[in-house]
């Protein structure tokens, strides 16, 4: 599973996962401490702790669960200020070697999150994905240079709410849309703003992390002929994406990630993605899988 430089934060103590979420409904502590053990021992840098739309409560105590038992340091994972509030105070930085949590995600619509600072330092995660527009409106990003212009403001939002942060002290989140169902160049879109941020010096040093699972979402795990993919998309994606500056992801430790040479047929595959349009981008990825 390991690259080097790649930073994994491990994504599976997280309401999105079916399993997890049945563990969250029966108040399986037990259970959801295990994940995070298991996260720990098969090599993640970080533990994302994502319980969804339950209680405050609940939140201060699944962090305070998951330190008793190992001592990665965590990554707080809501958009919700009253979670993130209670999973930071219940966050004990001497039982993660003194590092710093992870607060995923802070946009420009949440921008009282960063207050939050005050009570417990973290590293946050900034998503860039949306913006203002003129009018002031949240709108999504639909362009590299909107989303490069998104995390501008928003590396200058940290700055002025964050006493001294440096740089190498904050993530951007630029987005990750499923390859499978790419009928807009959102896989182009992401790689060209990816390549803005990183050739932007203003934005030297920062990190940018993504959501792996999320690109392949949908896809099989098998060909057509029942033969495993031996070369993961997520892994040909890595290969063209830590060079532009993609240094973190949440991801899975069970997978195998790797870096590829330009041959391979994954390689391949998101090369010829990159140059088509509309459902040809589709086609080319179900191709792959033929």
């Amino acid at each position: 599973m390991s690259i080097p430089g790649l930073t994994v934060i491990g994504e599976s103590i997280n309401d999105s996962v079916p399993s997890t979420r049945i563990l969250f409904e029966e108040n399986d502590i037990d259970g959801i401490v295990a994940l995070a053990k298991t996260q720990a021992e098969k090599g993640a840098s970080y533990i994302d702790v994502n319980v969804g739309s339950r209680s405050p409560s609940f939140m201060a105590e699944v962090v305070k669960k998951i330190q008793e038992r190992i001592s990665l340091p965590l990554s707080i994972d809501t958009p919700d200020p009253e979670l993130a509030s209670a999973g930071l105070e219940a966050y004990n930085p001497e039982r993660a070697g003194n590092r710093k949590p992870i607060l995923n995600s802070i946009s420009e619509a949440r921008l009282e999150m960063f207050d939050l600072y005050a009570r417990r330092a973290f590293v946050p995660i900034l998503l860039v994905t949306e913006g203002l527009d003129a009018s002031r409106e949240m709108i999504m990003n639909t362009t590299a240079a909107q989303i490069h212009g998104s995390a501008k403001a928003m590396v200058s939002n940290a700055r002025k709410r964050i006493d001294h942060i440096e740089n190498d002290q904050i993530i951007l989140d630029p987005g990750i849309m499923p390859i499978g169902s790419d009928s807009k160049g959102d896989f182009r879109r992401l790689m060209e703003a990816m390549a803005l941020i990183h050739q932007d010096k203003d934005l030297a040093d920062v990190s940018m992390s993504v959501g792996l699972s999320n690109f392949t979402a949908m896809l099989p795990s098998k060909r057509a002929d029942g033969s495993p993919v031996k070369s993961p998309l997520e892994s040909a994606f890595l290969t063209m994406a830590m060079p532009l500056g993609l240094n973190t992801i949440i991801g899975s430790v069970s997978r195998k990630y790797t870096l590829l040479t330009d041959e391979d047929p994954a390689m391949q595959c998101l090369k010829d993605a990159l140059k088509l349009e509309g459902v040809d981008i589709i086609m080319r990825v179900m191709m792959y899988f033929s």
